[in-house]
């Protein structure tokens, strides 16, 4: 881009010739106005200048999606932690209330003669526990309530639960390999240390240029008005153009300073973006590998809490048949809230290394999570 200068002055003096020859005061105008046009034709620095504030732009960008990738997660993850306590929430009202009726069974078969003090002490003590686990649970529900809250920036009412019909399709899961290549190419974070190794570069080569000569092309327009005795209603114009070589000599070795630390910013810069790639090839293999073994998982435990279902129901059996007692009922309860919690914990760990998994990759955008929205009543 040409660099264009201008300047502009005007002065007033007072002189007189009286018939005799004499001076003496007198108004006098002088006015007088430039402007000049500079265009580098041969600049090393003006060009890295460029090629740096480039790089900057582009930088910023990738900075940018990275912020956004993160905004996601956090939102994502935050509801999906407070949605998790919900259900860890309601899975323990349920525990409760179930040792509760079966405290009051067994109190009452004490009454009859059926039952026995030990049972009804033993399912007192099962409930106490639960009670406990019920305030800690309502304790970390409003905490990841809180969370979520203070990221939306507004009161979080409700959640809406999983889909009774939640499936996780094997099909379609590409490839580690593939996810790396993705990653590679359009990771934003990786993106953004790639244009501050560029940016870097573009600094080095600007010191360097400090060694360089300048070639600069340089036109010149400049006019002057004069009103005196001796040139009065005289103007004076003037036009050029030319180039100008600029050659440096010495500088006291301060160029010299500051391309070596330019240097070493562009090295620490590489050295930062050889890290970054172990960390996210780290994190998306992580995650890759637990979106493929939640498949097999996610199965097994839907097959669990059916299976405790069952298990319940065969030990009231029993124990109406005098096979089983009391505590083989409780830990039959105690296996299928495991359960259903492992699944729910298996179910929310999925959908949140899915969006790891593509936020890794540098895909992540917000019509990912409108997918995944769909697993939602």
């Amino acid at each position: 881009m040409p660099i264009i200068s201008g300047s502009y002055s005007a002065t007033q003096n007072r002189t007189t010739v009286d018939e005799f020859g004499k001076t003496s005061a007198k108004d006098y105008l002088s006015r007088s106005a430039t402007v000049q046009v500079r265009q580098p034709l041969f600049s090393l620095e003006a060009l890295a200048r460029y090629k740096q504030g480039v790089a900057q732009s582009r930088y910023a960008s990738a900075v940018f999606d990275s912020q956004t990738q993160e905004v996601i997660l956090r939102v994502s993850g935050a509801y999906l932690e407070a949605l998790l306590k919900e259900h860890q929430l309601a899975l323990a009202k349920v525990e409760r209330d179930a040792y509760i009726e079966q405290r009051n069974v067994n109190e009452l078969l004490f009454k009859k003669g059926e039952g026995t003090r030990t049972d009804v002490l033993e399912t007192q003590s099962r409930l106490d526990l639960s009670e406990a686990q019920v305030l800690e649970a309502q304790d970390a529900l409003a905490t990841a309530r809180d969370t979520l809250a203070g990221i939306v920036g507004s009161d979080v009412e409700s959640l809406s639960p999983l889909r009774g019909d939640f499936r996780v399709a094997a099909a379609g899961l590409e490839s580690y390999r593939h996810w790396k290549d993705v990653a590679l190419n359009q990771n934003p974070d990786l993106r953004a240390l790639t244009q501050a190794i560029d940016v870097n570069q573009q600094e080095v080569n600007k010191q360097k240029s400090g060694h360089l000569p300048r070639l600069d092309a340089i036109g010149t327009y400049g006019k002057s008005a004069a009103e005196s005795l001796s040139t009065i209603n005289q103007d004076q114009k003037v036009r050029s153009i030319g180039v100008q070589l600029n050659v440096p000599i010495f500088s006291g070795g301060a160029t010299s300073a500051s391309t070596r630390q330019a240097v070493a910013n562009r090295e620490k810069a590489r050295a930062d973006y050889e890290v970054q790639i172990d960390k996210v090839l780290t994190e998306l293999r992580r995650n890759h590998s637990l979106m493929v073994s939640s498949v097999a998982r996610i199965d097994a435990l839907e097959k669990a809490v059916m299976s405790a279902k069952l298990l319940i129901v065969a030990t009231e059996q029993s124990i109406k048949g005098g096979v089983r007692i009391n505590l083989d009922l409780l830990n039959a309860n105690r296996q299928l809230y495991t359960a259903q919690r492992d699944l729910a914990q298996a179910r929310f760990g999925y959908l949140l290394a899915n969006l790891r998994l593509r936020a890794g990759a540098g895909v992540l955008s917000a019509e990912d999570v409108r997918l995944t929205a769909a697993y939602f009543e």
